[in-house]
């Protein structure tokens, strides 16, 4: 099998490069995507918490309604009784006593029916905020299942591409040198997916400093693979490919 040059090598690097720079890419955006979905999850669930509370508060409304309406029946039913008492009594005195009991029994009446009203004016607040709440969360819910589908849509195509490009990056590799190919992938490791790159202005394309022109002589003369000083980045000349 004949020698590849330094110069074949580099390009089948800066093909690499091409196909590894979208894969990574790609696996960055699959890696974000599944927070942005939990963000609008969290404000969903943030909204049905609110909604819960909300109907949490029904519940104690309408309880202590009910504990006043019971109340209620209790005196009620004392009041029946006192009236009922009145004909059995025999002295002014006993009659006084028992009209200053029927008095207080429907003056406790009349502060229990207020709590009763202000109760039933409670409930119906609470339950137009509940009718609201419901439709933020519907909302939210839709918002968050639409989100959901479309991120999910976007990984299996992220997922088939990727495929796709390894295994276009897959018939490049056997044509570079193992000893290159290895140093390329630990930069590229290091390097978040940036191991080769052209020089621009005698610059380095990945870090952007100026390189020594003694660098830039050696990427002329082809004969080995150069290296930035600075990021220890893969260099070439774009013009020399």
């Amino acid at each position: 099998m004949p020698e590849i040059s330094v110069k074949d090598q580099i390009r089948r690097l800066v093909e690499l490069q091409k196909l590894d720079i979208e894969i990574f890419d790609k696996r960055r955006e699959m890696l974000a995507k599944p927070a942005e979905v939990e963000a609008l999850k969290q404000q969903f669930e943030a909204k049905k918490s609110r909604l819960n509370q909300f109907q949490e508060q029904l519940k104690t409304s309408q309880l202590k309604r009910k504990e006043y309406e019971l109340e209620l029946q209790q005196k009620e039913e004392l009041g029946t009784k006192a009236n009922a008492a009145l004909n059995g009594l025999k002295t002014n005195k006993e009659y006084t006593a028992k009209m200053a009991e029927i008095e207080h029994i429907k003056a406790d009446k009349s502060i229990i029916e207020e709590k009763i009203l202000k109760a039933f004016d409670e409930t119906d607040a609470i339950n137009k905020l509940i009718e609201k709440e419901k439709l933020v969360v519907t909302e939210e819910e839709k918002k968050y299942q639409e989100k959901k589908k479309l991120v999910e849509d976007e990984l299996k195509l992220s997922e088939d591409r990727i495929k796709v490009l390894e295994s276009q990056r897959k018939a490049i590799t056997p044509g570079v040198e193992a000893t290159i190919l290895a140093r390329y992938e630990k930069i590229l490791k290091n390097k978040d997916g940036l191991a080769v790159v052209p020089v621009s202005n005698n610059s380095c394309g990945g870090c952007f400093m100026n390189l020594r022109p003694q660098n830039i002589n050696s990427i002329k003369m082809g004969q080995d693979l150069n290296q930035c000083e600075y990021c220890s980045r893969i260099i070439y000349l774009e013009d020399d490919l």
